[in-house]
């Protein structure tokens, strides 16, 4: 397992459990910040390295009506607060090689969407710029086409990667979480990521938005922990019934810190049984970065 360096912490390599949270979207500068504050107040007091994550552009939304942020230099600026004021690491995702750069001065992590990841030169463009990059594996993958995606940002010059599983597409307007995914992606040799907030989403399920059901986050996030992951990636709001972007996916705000204590448990469990993380999927097989 290569550990990756994000601020001051490391991600994967026999660490703990790691989070990426925040909203779907940046609505204001104030209420970022507030979820952002609340969110280190809670890993803080249970020992959770944490990387905050909002958009400043969802570009890929399912109505061109739908609100999709303050954009680039709105929300970089915002998120620049969030790293500088309440001393966090910064995440968000880039939609095009014309924003990479710019998105890169600012962001601890580059982000390339689940749509984007099969783009050759986007993702070498991403790896070269960024300091760590989060790839999120397509719903239309297999568990090993990761590979292919993390040696085109390897070559690129940039060995700082964590792969990211977000479900898979089961029919119209679904997904499903194949579970063997997870060591079979460990099996490359990067810290993996599960969305479980992502992961409920139903695609276009609402018409003119995505649908979801965030009460099979937490199951979902415990079974994940279990089958062996390095970090947890989720949406969160103070009232996602009111959220302007994947409200009924995300995670009620007050609600995460007894979701992560309970993670976190599991998580001891798991490396104290292993001795680490593990590699229960033999690397020979799936083929180690």
């Amino acid at each position: 397992m290569n550990p990756i360096r994000v601020g001051r912490f490391l991600i994967g390599g026999g660490g703990p459990l790691a989070l990426i949270a925040g909203p779907c979207v940046i609505e204001d500068e104030a209420k970022t910040l507030a979820i952002a504050r609340t969110l280190k107040e809670v890993t803080e007091r249970l020992g959770i390295p944490y990387i905050f994550k909002a958009s400043y552009d969802k570009a890929n939304r399912t109505s061109l009506d739908a609100y999709r942020g303050p954009g680039l230099v709105a929300g970089l600026a915002v998120l620049k607060k969030v790293r500088d004021e309440v001393g966090v690491p910064v995440l968000s995702d880039v939609h095009s090689e014309e924003q990479i750069e710019r998105a890169a001065e600012v962001l601890d992590v580059l982000q390339i969407p689940a749509f984007l990841c099969r783009q050759t030169d986007f993702v070498g463009e991403v790896a070269r710029k960024a300091r760590a990059v989060n790839i999120k594996k397509g719903q239309f993958l297999a568990p090993w086409d990761a590979k292919h995606i993390l040696d085109k940002a390897a070559q690129a010059g940039n060995t700082n990667l964590m792969m990211t599983e977000r479900g898979v597409s089961f029919g119209y307007n679904n997904l499903v979480v194949d579970f063997r995914a997870f060591p079979i992606l460990r099996a490359m040799g990067y810290p993996v990521i599960f969305d479980a907030t992502h992961s409920v989403q139903l695609p276009g399920g609402a018409g003119t938005s995505s649908g979801g059901d965030r009460r099979m986050v937490p199951g979902l996030a415990r079974a994940a922990v279990a089958a062996g992951i390095d970090g947890l990636f989720l949406e969160v709001h103070p009232d996602p019934d009111r959220a302007p972007c994947d409200g009924p996916n995300s995670l009620v705000l007050g609600e995460v810190e007894g979701l992560l204590a309970t993670l976190k448990r599991i998580d001891a469990i798991v490396r104290d049984r292993e001795g680490g993380p593990g590699d229960p999927v033999g690397g020979e097989r799936w083929g180690k970065a």
